[in-house]
């Protein structure tokens, strides 16, 4: 399995993910939206954004693990903040490239702050596709 990534020429450079994220023909995993629960279906940090990106970083890394992937095989995030507030924004962006996960945001990555999430007092959620090795 191949993954390139790259920045065409003509459009604007990227505070570290890429436009265009390529992949061989293979497996994929799609991880539902990872949300801040704990292993007991408990919200973890009701209005702490900090610990909510923790316990999403925490359960992603699960996910991929249990196909055999890491944050290297991903090849598409879309992060959702409830907030419309930019530094909230930020902020999550600056954790999560500051995380464990970390190599998974050198990818195709999109941000959006939404209105709210499916549960109460959630701040965060994440979705991630990545590449298997055949």
């Amino acid at each position: 399995m191949t993954i390139t990534r790259s920045n065409p020429d003509g459009l604007h450079a990227t505070p570290g993910y890429h436009h265009v994220t390529v992949v061989s023909a293979g497996r994929t995993a799609h991880l539902a939206g990872q949300c801040p629960l704990d292993p007991a279906g408990g919200l973890v940090g009701p209005d702490d954004l900090g610990r909510q990106v923790d316990q999403v970083v925490a359960n992603t890394l699960v996910a991929l693990g249990s196909v055999g992937a890491g944050p290297e095989q991903v090849i598409r995030t879309v992060i959702y903040v409830a907030s419309a507030d930019r530094s909230d924004l930020a902020d999550v962006w600056q954790r999560l490239t500051s995380s464990p996960l970390a190599a998974a945001f050198g990818t195709a990555s999109t941000l959006v702050g939404v209105t709210q999430l499916g549960y109460p007092g959630q701040l965060v959620e994440l979705d991630v596709t990545a590449a298997l090795p055949d």
